[in-house]
């Protein structure tokens, strides 16, 4: 854990905004190297990214504050402080989307197969803040002593948080054995960064990327998601977090996409016009 990345005096430069940084320029290469064969300038996706960010992190950080409500409430100045840490990945997504169907329709490019595009540099950045996240001490893992775990120093979120649980005592000068299911979800989204990008180089149907996408991490994060250890501090039904429910409904989305893909495809594998 090292959330503080750089103090010079009274700044300091957190280490979740420094990843979160590096990610989205991960992103931008990516797209910028993939974009040359679908003869998209390094303008185009430069306004792309723009745009991405801009709505990824506010909708990252609403959907972030509204499920955490109670911790804002007494301090509302503190909801602007994403460098801290504090985003919904899925809040995110939905608002960067919303983005992307304004991009296409503005551009006139089409929606499908801008879509599979963004959707190449989605999980690659991810990836990043999912490191950003283990450096910052954030969603992380539930307590247990299979190898490998990492346990968290005195003053982290998960010595917090396991002090309010009674787990240990004010005392202690490191949190119990915890999964370290930040790495495990980085580690995830790289793999599904190489899946989709392999997709994405083979010219398939419009559409197969980002269906294979969501259907691949909706399966992924539902997992993970029984392996985090601030399940206690988030809203929860049923006892499946509120990310699970959203994990099965993009499940459904993704799943919805490749029927639709496959339905409209003529006998040839070319999809009806």
């Amino acid at each position: 854990m090292h959330p503080d990345f750089i103090s010079i005096g009274p700044l300091t430069i957190h280490s979740y905004g420094v990843m979160m940084a590096l990610g989205f320029l991960a992103g931008l290469g990516n797209w910028i190297l993939l974009g040359r064969r679908e003869g998209h300038s390094a303008q185009f996706c430069m306004d792309l990214m723009f745009w991405v960010i801009l709505s990824g992190i506010v909708g990252a950080r609403l959907a972030y504050v509204l499920e955490n409500w109670a911790a804002y409430a007494a301090d509302p100045l503190s909801i602007v402080r994403v460098d801290q840490g504090g985003l919904i990945f899925y809040g995110g997504f939905v608002a960067a989307s919303a983005a992307v169907v304004f991009f296409v329709r503005r551009h006139k490019v089409p929606m499908a197969s801008l879509f599979d595009f963004v959707v190449t540099s989605v999980p690659l950045a991810h990836a990043f803040g999912r490191i950003g996240c283990f450096l910052n001490g954030c969603c992380f893992g539930s307590c247990t002593k299979a190898v490998p775990h990492v346990r968290f120093p005195q003053h982290s979120i998960p010595w917090y948080s396991q002090i309010r649980e009674g787990l240990i005592d004010s005392n202690a000068a490191l949190s119990n054995p915890v999964h370290p299911v930040q790495l495990y979800e980085a580690a995830f989204n790289i793999l599904v960064y190489g899946v989709v990008v392999w997709l994405f180089r083979r010219k398939g149907r419009p559409g197969m990327v980002t269906g294979v996408y969501l259907v691949f991490y909706a399966i992924g994060r539902f997992s993970l998601e029984f392996m985090r250890g601030d399940r206690a501090d988030r809203l929860a039904v049923m006892q499946l977090s509120i990310g699970q429910f959203v994990s099965l409904f993009v499940l459904l989305a993704g799943l919805a996409v490749l029927g639709y893909i496959h339905h409209n495809a003529r006998p040839d594998g070319v999809p009806h016009a």
